[in-house]
């Protein structure tokens, strides 16, 4: 068994492809687009490498068969903004095998100690924006839409080499129960009403508009959260743009107050019931899942809800669930997926439960000191 980095388009194809052969006989995988990851890890495409550094690394077997993967990078703007030296691993895949697990991470840590980095924390792929977190409960159900999905043993592993749960994340699943909270409703209602806000769909004819107004309450509404960084305006473009293709207006929400933009959320329909049918690729058969599939998908995940600083504590986020609940029946949508949290938030996390939301999947953050 060796570790070595990848250093050639052919090791990136290695590096990117193997998730397919790891997960190949687990029916609840989901597999990304290759085509959208060969884009995400290009440096000439994706803005988030104008601040982050990144090594990878892939184990092989005797045969040069592929038995794990691993990237360790450090973030600047994260360090510089948080006054750290943190360096960070992610994209981890691995047979259950201790060897090339210890070997992968090894790597990673001996890679982020030569950067000066003082502590390795993961798995962030690349960051909080992207899928982070191992699987640590809801092991039986899929993943929504831009969530990782992870073996259990991957814990185990993480603990062996000496790692120590720094955090985790939740996600709470809500199912329509035939009509919508009156709680729920009759707030909203008193919210509209007391805040004098408007709430209306993203318009799609301006979407570079739209995407300007709401990197700016993005940036205002999460500075305080744990990991945040502060995205630049050429990430949050490059991940809208991304984005765009799966997004139904009607349960993408912006609320004005006087003309301008105070909040906003994004519901994403979980387009993971098709993409598990295409196995990665779009062509030449997966486009027919895409097109026929759409209808069928029920389920929305509340992928990101801001709500600016001086608007916070004043409910505009129930009113947000409420619209996006009202807007997305019509729709055929049916249950919804409101994630990741942190666990420590109870501001959201409790007005959530009394809703009828329940927790269904937990996310584990790693740490060790280096």
């Amino acid at each position: 068994m060796t570790i070595q980095p990848v250093v050639s388009p052919k090791d990136m194809r290695r590096f990117i492809r193997f998730p397919l052969v790891l997960y190949r006989d687990d029916p609840l995988y989901v597999p990304h687009l290759l085509a959208e990851r060969r884009t995400f890890f290009n440096p000439r495409k994706n803005p988030l490498f104008e601040f982050t550094d990144v090594r990878y690394f892939l184990a092989l077997d005797g045969r040069g068969r592929v038995l794990g993967r691993v990237s360790a990078h450090v973030n600047r703007r994260h360090n510089e903004f948080w006054n750290e030296r943190t360096g960070f691993f992610g994209f981890f895949e691995c047979v259950q095998d201790m060897e090339p697990a210890a070997g992968l991470m090894q790597a990673a840590e001996a890679w982020l100690l030569a950067q000066g980095m003082d502590r390795a924390r993961g798995p962030f792929n690349f960051s909080t924006n992207e899928e982070c977190g191992f699987l640590a409960e809801g092991f039986d159900r899929p993943p929504a839409i831009m969530m990782p999905y992870t073996p259990p043993y991957y814990l185990d592993m993480m603990e062996r080499l000496g790692y120590g749960r720094l955090k985790d994340l939740l996600a709470l699943e809500y199912s329509y129960p035939g009509q919508i909270p009156e709680r729920l409703a009759r707030m909203s209602r008193r919210v509209q009403e007391h805040a004098r806000v408007t709430v209306r769909c993203m318009d799609m004819r301006r979407f570079e508009e739209e995407v300007r107004k709401a990197f700016h309450v993005y940036n205002s509404a999460w500075q305080r959260n744990w990991g945040f960084v502060p995205m630049t305006e050429a990430e949050f473009r490059y991940m809208a743009r991304c984005l765009k293709p799966v997004i139904d207006p009607a349960v993408a929400l912006m609320v004005e107050k006087d003309g301008r933009i105070v909040a906003f959320s994004l519901a994403l329909p979980d387009w993971n019931v098709l993409l598990r049918k295409m196995h990665g690729r779009l062509l030449p058969f997966g486009w027919i899942h895409a097109l026929a599939g759409r209808r069928r998908i029920s389920n929305v995940r509340v992928l990101t809800l801001g709500v600016i600083q001086e608007y916070r504590r004043s409910g505009i986020d129930a009113l947000l669930y409420y619209k996006t609940f009202e807007n997305g029946l019509p729709h055929g949508y049916r249950s919804c997926e409101m994630g990741w949290m942190l666990e420590d938030n109870e501001m959201i996390i409790r007005p959530m439960e009394r809703m009828g939301a329940a927790v269904t999947k937990r996310y584990r953050i790693f740490e060790k000191a280096l």
